[in-house]
């Protein structure tokens, strides 16, 4: 037997159902966990911090300050917005992508360094 089991039934009725009745189902919790999920990758991670400090930016700027092909950056940008965790307008020929205030709580709870950075030419 696994260390992590009970050997006993030891079942706190009244505290077990009260603590079941706040936990949500599967299905209202299915966002969330996409949110999540969409940060658990380390190049979309790095891509929102990019889009923390810098509040906007295309694809080609974030490519370049990740140092990641623009194709894959894309990729990953998409999926952060796709998960409510970036947003995006077009510009002309551009599509600048911003993160939502969504993105930016959980990235502020996964990196709590992640606040904007000083313009350039201030200190």
């Amino acid at each position: 037997m696994s260390s992590d089991s009970c050997d006993l039934l030891c079942l706190d009725l009244p505290q077990a159902e009260a603590v079941r009745a706040v936990v949500p189902a599967d299905e209202d919790v299915r966002a969330a966990a996409e949110r999540a999920h969409a940060l658990a990758d380390p190049t979309r991670l790095r891509i929102a911090r990019a889009l923390a400090a810098g509040g906007e930016l295309c694809v080609c700027d974030l490519a370049w300050v990740c140092s990641a092909a623009q194709n894959l950056v894309s990729h990953h940008v998409r999926r952060l917005r796709a998960a409510g965790l970036a947003a995006s307008r077009r510009d002309g020929k551009l599509v600048m992508y911003r993160l939502t205030d969504t993105g930016h709580a959980l990235l502020s709870l996964l990196l709590p360094e992640a606040g904007p950075v000083p313009a350039a030419g201030e200190g």
